[in-house]
């Protein structure tokens, strides 16, 4: 009896097996666009310039994204619009205080002040500048000191009155938009975040951190909202511009040291976390190991 043989699947033009045509919705150029430049980045990640350039990019776009957000919750504050949206949330607030919370909520705005923020700072540059990360403890203190000038500038321009929805868990005398609370915390926090994340090897260490810094920002954040000292909006929009300021200084302390591995073999020894990589840092890339680290070859 005759072998019969199985029928074959019906082929495209390029020889390969026919994919059948499925519906995937509305967005699938969108989704197709975002995988391809994802497959793309993790092609090229393995290139420290490629991985750096990403960096720059992501550091700039986040920059600019978080200023037209606030240029936008500027202007609906000038114009009063957010004045219902504000109230509302603090009346809202003011239904759920406790005495435990009042406690909790005044430790932690503590966290935000200016002298434990100055604090944080100065150990933190301090160690950087001692491990010899002298390019990341000046982006410290100008991310920082950059920070509180904006702040005032915009406080001054604005001159926005502190809510009097019901009684300040907190004394404090400087207008009320943006908060400087929420700012400087968001700059501060994220950027110390970022600067010990570089220093890190494994990848979950860096996520942990940079979460822990988030969570940090969005307690400050709250705390400012339940001591009724500052409307909603205010917060928003002093951790957006901290985050894009932190996010623009971050950026360029990328691009400081790029251009300094192309052209400074000192540069390009300094920032390195461990002597490993340091040592890896004044090697051709040839013969860098695989697992140094990826911004430091």
């Amino acid at each position: 009896m005759a072998e019969q043989t199985p029928p074959r699947e019906p082929t495209s033009g390029d020889g390969g097996p026919e994919r059948r045509t499925k519906y995937r919705g509305s967005f699938h150029l969108f989704w197709d666009a975002l995988f391809k430049t994802l497959r793309f980045i993790q092609r090229r990640v393995n290139d420290v310039y490629a991985a750096v350039g990403i960096f720059i990019v992501l550091g700039t776009l986040v920059a600019l994204g978080a200023t037209w957000i606030f240029v936008t919750i500027a202007g609906e504050v000038r114009e009063g619009r957010t004045q219902a949206f504000d109230i509302a949330v603090l009346r809202y607030i003011e239904t759920h205080h406790s005495p435990f919370l009042d406690k909790a909520a005044i430790e932690i705005t503590f966290l935000g002040t200016g002298l434990i923020v100055m604090t944080i700072v100065l150990v933190s540059g301090m160690f950087l500048w001692l491990t010899k990360h002298k390019h990341s403890a000046l982006l410290l203190i100008v991310a920082t000191m950059g920070s509180i000038l904006v702040n005032n500038l915009l406080k001054m321009g604005f001159d926005r009155p502190r809510p009097q929805v019901f009684e300040w868990g907190q004394h404090t005398v400087s207008s009320s938009f943006p908060s400087g609370h929420a700012m400087s915390a968001a700059t501060v926090y994220m950027t110390v975040a970022y600067l010990a994340a570089r220093l890190q090897r494994r990848h979950i260490s860096r996520v942990l951190t940079l979460i822990a810094a988030t969570i940090v920002v969005v307690l400050i954040a709250i705390s400012r909202l339940y001591l009724g000292v500052h409307y909603p909006s205010d917060v928003a929009a002093g951790v957006l511009i901290g985050i894009g300021w932190a996010a623009l200084c971050m950026a360029m302390l990328e691009v400081t040291l790029l251009y300094g591995r192309r052209r400074s073999a000192a540069m390009r020894a300094a920032e390195a976390p461990t002597p490993r990589d340091q040592e890896a840092a004044q090697k051709p890339p040839s013969e860098v190991a695989p697992d140094a680290h990826p911004l430091r070859t």
